[in-house]
């Protein structure tokens, strides 16, 4: 059972010049069934936090605030207000504005027709920074192998979730969500629509090259081991190469008569070979280190305080809404 026809799930992290926006923006959408605004604070350092139960006081739609007791990264703030989303399909997005809050009513009602558990939004054109975009072709292609991911589908955070899928996804509590990497695996009703995209209008993107690694990380390793395969087959072509290097020495050495200086070869082998088993041996030390921290119930967030505009749900609220 649900409360609401939708959830609209923001993740907030230095979002306090814009987040301010978006609410109101979509607090003003007519929603047939009523719908819902979840922000989950990323411990922000800057005064999001104070703008967030502003929101709460002021907003006549119902607002639900999830304090988290630390930054913990966008996917595991996502799963935080996903556990708290109470509609019959849930809406992510970023609080950066970059996403027009009118996309929202098309990608539910795109759901809600096709039936899909996932529908993805696809930018008309992305305006993030040359390198983020690069960044995200190659992420996306790798997601092609890595999670099975149908060819040519846009993985985004601005996507549209069915309550099923949304109770599959949030069963998973290891310390490392990927939220794609989940709903692939629960669901092949999956869509994507065109949507517009906007430049951004205060600050800058959250993530840095060190955030954009890790999560690439999370996706590649955490859910496939296809990179150990990798490394099977890597350890298995250079393994060939030496065979047939050590061959053709042999012949050489039986049918020529000459010792080749062989030192700067030697060494580019020697350098080759060691790159490789280091490569292999931090991939491994990857997954052992977080099947540790998993078995140590390293928490995937801490939440700190839920807070409702009780008053405006009572209000609010059309009724029950039934999950299909």
């Amino acid at each position: 059972m649900t409360s609401f026809a939708l959830s609209i799930v923001i993740p907030v992290y230095n979002g306090a010049r814009s987040v301010g926006d978006l609410v109101n923006a979509l607090a003003n959408l007519e929603v047939p069934g009523g719908h819902e605004i979840v922000l989950v604070n990323d411990n922000s350092p800057d005064d999001s936090l104070n703008v967030c139960r502003e929101l709460i006081r002021r907003t006549s739609k119902p607002v639900t605030l999830v304090d988290l007791a630390r930054n913990y990264g966008e996917h595991n703030a996502v799963m935080a207000g996903l556990r708290q989303a109470r509609g019959s399909h849930v809406i992510t997005m970023d609080d950066d504005l970059q996403n027009p809050p009118g996309e929202v009513l098309r990608l539910l009602r795109h759901a809600q027709q096709t039936g899909a558990d996932v529908v993805y939004a696809k930018p008309i054109e992305k305006q993030h920074a040359g390198w983020r975009n690069l960044g995200s072709r190659f992420a996306n292609r790798v997601a092609d192998y890595v999670l099975d991911k149908p060819r040519g589908l846009y993985l985004s955070s601005f996507r549209c979730i069915s309550a099923f899928a949304v109770g599959q996804v949030t069963a998973y509590d290891g310390p490392f969500p990927y939220v794609d990497g989940l709903l692939l695996q629960v669901t092949q009703r999956i869509e994507s629509l065109e949507v517009e995209h906007l430049a951004r209008e205060h600050g800058r993107s959250n993530y840095n090259l060190r955030r954009l690694v890790r999560l690439w990380l999370s996706m590649f390793v955490n859910f496939s081991v296809m990179p150990l395969r990798l490394a099977t087959f890597a350890g298995f072509a250079l393994s060939f190469l030496g065979v047939i290097g050590a061959a053709w020495a042999a012949v050489d050495a039986i049918f020529f008569e000459e010792t080749p200086p062989g030192w700067a070869s030697l060494t580019v082998a020697v350098m080759l070979l060691s790159g490789v088993q280091l490569l292999i041996l931090g991939l491994i030390g990857e997954y052992l280190g977080r099947l540790y921290l998993t078995v140590n119930r390293k928490p995937q967030a801490v939440v700190r305080e839920v807070a409702r505009n009780e008053a405006a749900e009572r209000a609010a609220r059309p009724g029950i809404v039934r999950s299909v």
